[in-house]
C-alpha cells in the first residue's frame, strides 16, 4: 500500500514537471484563473496608488508609524487571496501541530513544494495568526511587477538575488530596520531556496551524493547559511521569540506554478503541519544552529512520506494543539468583508477615469461650438465677405 503511493506521489510530481511544460508551450487558461489574477491585480495596482501612496512621506517623517500603518493596509489585501482560494474555488485549509501564539515574533521555516506555497500560507495566518507582521524573502524579479511588486515593497518584503555575496548586506540592513523600529514581525524564508520539482530533485539529490548525505524524495537539502545568519541578527537584537517549522502538503491536486492556477488548477485542499520551538531551546553556535535546521528537514521527509503514503494527513484530529486566534464566524466574516471591498474598490479609479473620458468631447465640442470658434458664425462671416 505504502509503496503505491510511493508511486502515485512520484508520477503527481512528475506529471507536474510535464504539465508545466506544456504550459509553457500553450495557452491554457480559465475564467477561474483569470477572475483570481484580474481581482488580486487590479487591488494591488489601484491600493498601492490611492491607499499607500499617500502615507510614502510618512516613511521620511517617523518611519515606525509609516511601518505601522503600511503593514496594516497590505494586510487588507492579503485577506483577498484567502477569500478567493475558499470562497470562490472551493480549498480546504487543515491546520495541525503546535499552532502560532499571536503576535509572537518569529522566524517560519518552511518546505517550499511549489512556488506559490508563500500565498498559501496567508490562510494559516489569517487564523492563527496577524498577517500585517509577516514579512516574506522573495526572489528580486517579483518586485517589479506593477501592482505585486510595489505592494510588496511597501510591506518591506525581502528581495534576494539567491547569490549570499549579494543577498548578505541586503539581509542585514532589513533586519536591522525592523529591530530599530521595534515593530514585531513573523518573517518567512525557505531555505530550500527553490520549490521542488523533477530538474531541482535532481539537483539536490547530486549535492547529497557528493557530500555523502541521505537522499530526499520530498524535499530539497537546506541550505543553512541564510537562516542562521537571519536567527542571528534577530537574536541580537532582541527580536525573536520563536521559530515556527511549517510542513506544507497538498493531497489531492499540486499547483505547482503561477500558470497552473491561471489554468484553473487551484488546490482543493492545503495542509499545515506546525511546530513551534521557544527560541530558548534553538541552539546559539553557528555549527549546531546548521545541524538543527538539517535535523528538521530529515524529520519533514518522514513527516512528508506518512502523509503520502499514509491517510494524507498529518493528524487524525485534524486540529491544533493551540487553538486558533480567530473563530471561524470571524475569519468568514473577514474574507467576505474582503471580496466585497476589493471587488468594488477598483471599480471607482475605472468609473472616474471613464467619465473623464467621457467629459473629454463635450468639453472640445463646447469650445468649437462658441460664438467664435462655431461653425454657423464662420459661416456667416464667409458669407458676408462674399
Amino acid at each position: 500500500m505504502a509503496t503505491r503511493a510511493r508511486e502515485e506521489y512520484l508520477d503527481n510530481l512528475e506529471f507536474c514537471h510535464k504539465a508545466d511544460e506544456e504550459l509553457q508551450t500553450q495557452a491554457m487558461v480559465s475564467w477561474k484563473g483569470i477572475y483570481f489574477v484580474a481581482a488580486l491585480f487590479l487591488g494591488s495596482f489601484f491600493g498601492s496608488i490611492f491607499m499607500l501612496g499617500p502615507f510614502l512621506p510618512l516613511m521620511f517623517i517617523s518611519p515606525a508609524w509609516y511601518r505601522w500603518i503600511t503593514d496594516r493596509i497590505v494586510a487588507t489585501w492579503l485577506t483577498l487571496p484567502v477569500a478567493l482560494l475558499e470562497m470562490v474555488f472551493g480549498a480546504k485549509v487543515v491546520v495541525t501541530g503546535d499552532g502560532f501564539i499571536p503576535g509572537e515574533r518569529s522566524v517560519i521555516i518552511m518546505n517550499h513544494r511549489t512556488r506559490m506555497d508563500w500565498m498559501f500560507l496567508w490562510n494559516c495566518l489569517l487564523r492563527y495568526s496577524y498577517l500585517r507582521l509577516e514579512k516574506i524573502c522573495l526572489k528580486s524579479s517579483l518586485k517589479s511587477i506593477p501592482g505585486f511588486g510595489w505592494a510588496m515593497q511597501v510591506a518591506a518584503f525581502i528581495f534576494i538575488q539567491r547569490k549570499w555575496e549579494d543577498d548578505r548586506s541586503h539581509f542585514e540592513k532589513m533586519l536591522h530596520y525592523f529591530c530599530d523600529i521595534h515593530e514585531p514581525l513573523q518573517l518567512l524564508i525557505f531555505p530550500e531556496g527553490t520549490d521542488l520539482t523533477a530538474n531541482t530533485k535532481a539537483r539536490s539529490n547530486d549535492f547529497a551524493e557528493k557530500n555523502g548525505l541521505r537522499k530526499y524524495e520530498y524535499v530539497l537539502h537546506p541550505r543553512t547559511t541564510g537562516f542562521t545568519f537571519v536567527v542571528e541578527c534577530l537574536r541580537k537584537g532582541n527580536n525573536l521569540d520563536a521559530i515556527h517549522d511549517i510542513t506544507v502538503a497538498y493531497p489531492q491536486n499540486i499547483p505547482q506554478t503561477e500558470k497552473h492556477l491561471l489554468s484553473g488548477n487551484f488546490p482543493k485542499e492545503i495542509h499545515f503541519h506546525v511546530q513551534r520551538y521557544p527560541i530558548e531551546t534553538v541552539p546559539a553556535a553557528k555549527e549546531e544552529l546548521q545541524l538543527w535546521c538539517q535535523k528538521r528537514w530529515e524529520e519533514k521527509e518522514e513527516r512528508l512520506r506518512c502523509f503520502y503514503e499514509g491517510g494524507k494527513c498529518f493528524d487524525e484530529t485534524r486540529q491544533s494543539i493551540i487553538p486558533p486566534c480567530k473563530s471561524e464566524l470571524r475569519v468568514l466574516a473577514v474574507k467576505c468583508i474582503s471580496l466585497l471591498y476589493w471587488t468594488v474598490f477598483p471599480m471607482g479609479p475605472w468609473m472616474f477615469l471613464e467619465e473623464r473620458h467621457q467629459d473629454k468631447p463635450t468639453d472640445m465640442k463646447q469650445a468649437f461650438s462658441g460664438p467664435r470658434g462655431s461653425c454657423s458664425t464662420c459661416h456667416k462671416e464667409t458669407e458676408a465677405k462674399g
